[in-house]
């Protein structure tokens, strides 16, 4: 694992804020959170109602909770959301590379990615599907994504649809025992 996959001397309740950019440098989302704490699965990040999230070109305020998975490998993160987020999702999963930690001082750390385009999304609605293949189409070829990074971004796409439609954890979002209900009650206490 490269040195800037582990976050350092993150501690529970810290603030984390997420900071996507796209390949060709520009900003994407910025999402704070708190810190939670690691399992095998990766660095859990609670992102609760509320909170401010913003774009170029696009805010808001979170409508309900959500937990942020930033794994110890692989080209993604993923977001959960329970029963009580007002849309359909219960796991969005962004392909995304470049993951790396910024500790700004005591207690605030910037977490770093760059947003791939593909999602692999869990919909109550919709069942698992792969969302944004055309935006990746359009960058592939208008920001130069590299051979290599577009072969693997496709192939770790098919493997998280596979993981998150087996419910393969940290994907097992069905019951109150699974992977992201115990983040979850952790954010809430």
């Amino acid at each position: 694992m490269s040195p800037d996959r582990e976050p350092g001397s993150l501690q529970p309740g810290d603030l984390v804020v997420a900071r996507n950019r796209k390949w060709n440098g520009k900003a994407h989302w910025v999402v704070p959170g708190r810190y939670l704490g690691e399992d095998i699965h990766g660095w859990w990040i609670f992102q609760g109602a509320g909170e401010f999230c913003s774009r170029p070109g696009a805010a808001f305020y979170t409508a309900s909770d959500a937990v942020l998975l930033v794994p110890r490998t692989g080209e993604f993160v993923a977001t959960f959301y329970d029963d009580t987020y007002p849309g359909d999702f219960r796991i969005y999963v962004d392909l995304a590379t470049g993951h790396g930690w910024n500790t700004i001082r005591p207690g605030v750390t910037e977490f770093h990615m760059i947003d791939m385009d593909l999602d692999v999304i869990r919909s109550t609605l919709h069942g698992v599907f792969v969302d944004d293949e055309d935006e990746f189409e359009d960058h592939r070829v208008g920001m130069g994504y590299p051979a290599e990074t577009v072969e693997t971004m496709r192939a770790e796409c098919a493997a998280l649809r596979e993981a998150v439609d087996a419910m393969k954890a940290p994907f097992d979002v069905e019951g109150t025992s699974n992977t992201s209900a115990e983040w979850f009650r952790k954010g809430r206490t």
